[in-house]
């Protein structure tokens, strides 16, 4: 494994810092946000490329934004998952940021299915998915959707700040090269 760079080290700090306050509290503090924004814009300023901050800064920045926003929007994830993957994309730069995502959502995936089944809920977890999907299916074979009841509620709450950490480790390690 290639030496980390200083960029790589403080956002490894910071993502330890968020999944241990989301793991503790289920938050991720919004000072802790804003101080790995302006590390990650102090450290593309200082890179000697002038536009680095908008090249890879705020392209980072707007990928990882836009990649869980749909997430928020569906009330699948917390506005701090969010921008906690938007600050990740402003260290990373727009690629790496999606390859981030994508191992992070894998990262995501697994907690999901290891809380379910601890918890013992797989059985409500197929009654809510299948209660949020059935209006989709209904509109695929070319009838009309009905009103839904609202589905049991949420089966689990997850620290999401530990998969994107996991998912940004493992990126960051290039455990395939």
């Amino acid at each position: 494994m290639p030496a980390l760079t200083l960029s790589q080290l403080i956002l490894i700090a910071l993502l330890l810092a968020a999944a241990a306050t989301d793991l503790a509290s289920r938050r991720i503090p919004n000072r802790l946000l804003a101080a790995g924004l302006a590390c990650a814009a102090i450290l593309h300023l200082c890179s000697g490329n002038p536009l680095a901050l908008l090249s890879t800064g705020l392209a980072g920045f707007a990928t990882g934004l836009l990649l869980f926003l749909p997430l928020y929007c569906l009330r699948g994830m917390a506005a701090g998952d969010v921008k906690l993957m938007a600050t990740v994309g402003a260290f990373t730069g727009p690629a790496l940021a999606l390859d981030i995502a994508l191992a992070a959502f894998c990262a995501g995936g697994l907690m999901a299915l290891l809380i379910i089944l601890a918890s013992g809920r797989l059985r409500d977890t197929g009654a809510n998915l299948m209660a949020l999907l059935r209006p989709l299916f209904l509109r695929i074979g070319g009838m009309p959707a009905v009103a839904e009841p609202m589905p049991a509620p949420s089966v689990g709450n997850m620290p999401y700040a530990v998969a994107i950490a996991g998912g940004t480790f493992f990126t960051l390690a290039q455990p395939w090269l």
